[in-house]
């Protein structure tokens, strides 16, 4: 188990990761961690060798502005995999390292995610890139709304990108999006925890799935997390040991965590906030509900709290 890692939302914060020296020296690039606040991203933006994506879904994607240079992580798009029977399916390693490379992403970049709600499935883009071997990537905390709320730049159209192309190369790590079959096992395994970030009410069953086709209920033997309990009313992630003590109030003393959704995508906030936490031991299904809530013998729905 690593330790809790400290984690603050003060302005003071961003600039103390700042490079202390001044004098026109460059921001150093490197991310302190998995999550950025709109200050540290501020202080870098247009430093050579940052990416800025823009990871939104659906509606948040009608918003024709984006933080100044913004790229299109399109979770809706070329960033999964239309050929699987789920929605928002990691692509392939090479499918994702073309479309890293078309988007100007090398191996030295330095990238920042967020999205247009928030922080919702700007955590997908991050998890999708650790899980093909890259870590110098964060989640601006809070999203666009953050930046827009701090009074920051931003620009008047939507994501896009036409320069050269990146170098980018997949490395998967195994073990980071499991499928079905490693969920079954975990479910039994006493040492292990399946949290699911829906709704207490999709959870239960007691609300509709949104996608048609779909049991509503949930995975005998997982546990309800939903992932806007790990925020805070502003919409950034709670500091590190809030979110230890929400991990072990549904979780106990469990450290292996799977995470599960409606489609992988809000599965990944479960997952910064479990990083943020100090747990190290960490997956996220990627076919989440929209795979398991099919009908299907083999995969069980239990009902209720």
């Amino acid at each position: 188990m690593t330790a809790a890692r400290t984690h603050t939302h003060t302005h003071a914060h961003a600039r103390a990761n700042a490079n202390p020296s001044g004098g026109g020296t460059a921001e150093p690039l490197a991310p302190p961690g998995p999550l950025v606040g709109a200050d540290w991203l501020a202080a870098r933006l247009g430093a050579p060798g940052l990416v800025v994506f823009d990871a939104s879904v659906g509606g948040h994607r009608a918003a024709d502005r984006r933080i100044p240079g913004a790229r299109p992580f399109d979770l809706d798009g070329a960033l999964s995999d239309h050929g699987a029977a789920a929605p928002h399916t990691v692509p392939g390693p090479d499918a994702f390292a073309e479309a890293m490379r078309e988007l100007g992403v090398d191996d030295t970049s330095t990238v920042v995610a967020y999205d247009g709600a928030g922080v919702y499935s700007s955590a997908r883009a991050w998890w999708m890139l650790r899980a093909m071997g890259f870590d110098r990537v964060a989640v601006l905390d809070g999203g666009l709304p953050a930046w827009v709320a701090a009074d920051l730049p931003v620009e008047e159209r939507a994501a896009a990108y036409g320069g050269p192309r990146g170098s980018f190369t997949a490395r998967p790590r195994a073990g980071l999006l499991v499928d079905a079959a490693a969920v079954t096992e975990a479910l039994a395994d006493p040492a292990a925890a399946v949290l699911d970030a829906r709704t207490r009410e999709r959870f239960a069953g007691t609300a509709p799935e949104p996608r048609p086709g779909l049991r509503g209920g949930h995975m005998p033997g997982a546990l309800s997390l939903p992932f806007g309990e790990l925020q805070d009313p502003a919409g950034l992630m709670r500091p590190a040991a809030e979110l230890r003590e929400a991990f072990e109030e549904v979780a106990g003393d469990r450290e292996r965590l799977y995470f599960s959704c409606g489609s992988g995508v809000t599965a990944c906030v479960l997952a910064l906030g479990a990083d943020l936490a100090g747990y190290d031991r960490l997956a996220v299904y990627d076919g989440s509900w929209s795979e398991w809530g099919v009908p299907s013998p083999d995969r069980p729905v239990a009902t209720g709290a």
